[in-house]
C-alpha cells in the first residue's frame, strides 16, 4: 500500500474543507512536488500525490467519481482510499495521511516520497 504515514512527518494546515469543490480537487504544492487533495460526494477527503502511476499525469485534473479519480491523460482509475490503481492497472499514486479539524483540513506530509 501507498501510505505514507509510517515517515517521519507533521500535520499542516492546508485551508478549509470549503476551499475543495464537492467532487473536485486542490492542489497543495511541497518541496517535494504537488499533493492533490480530494473531496468525495459524502465530504470525505482524501490526499494522493499528484502524480499517476502510469505517465505522472495530473491526478488533481482528473474526475472525481465515488472513492476514486480517473487521470486526465490516459483515463487510469485511482482508488483515492489506497492510492492503488484499479485493476487491470497497476501501481500507486502514494496517499498522504488527512484529516479535517474544526472545518480545517490537515495533512501530514512526509519529509520524503516512499520509492
Amino acid at each position: 500500500m501507498g501510505n505514507l504515514a509510517n515517515l517521519a512527518a507533521e500535520w499542516t494546515d492546508v485551508g478549509v474543507v470549503d476551499d475543495i469543490p464537492p467532487l473536485g480537487s486542490r492542489v497543495i504544492a511541497t518541496s517535494l512536488g504537488d499533493v492533490a487533495v480530494f473531496r468525495v460526494s459524502g465530504g470525505e477527503i482524501f490526499a494522493l500525490r499528484d502524480k499517476c502511476p502510469h505517465k505522472g499525469g495530473p491526478l488533481s485534473q482528473g474526475i472525481v467519481h465515488g472513492k476514486r479519480v480517473t487521470c486526465p491523460l490516459h483515463s487510469w482509475v485511482i482508488a483515492l482510499e489506497t492510492g492503488e490503481a484499479v485493476a487491470p492497472d497497476e501501481g500507486c499514486a502514494h496517499t498522504v495521511p488527512c484529516r479535517i479539524a474544526d472545518g480545517h483540513v490537515l495533512l501530514k506530509l512526509p519529509l520524503q516520497w516512499a520509492a
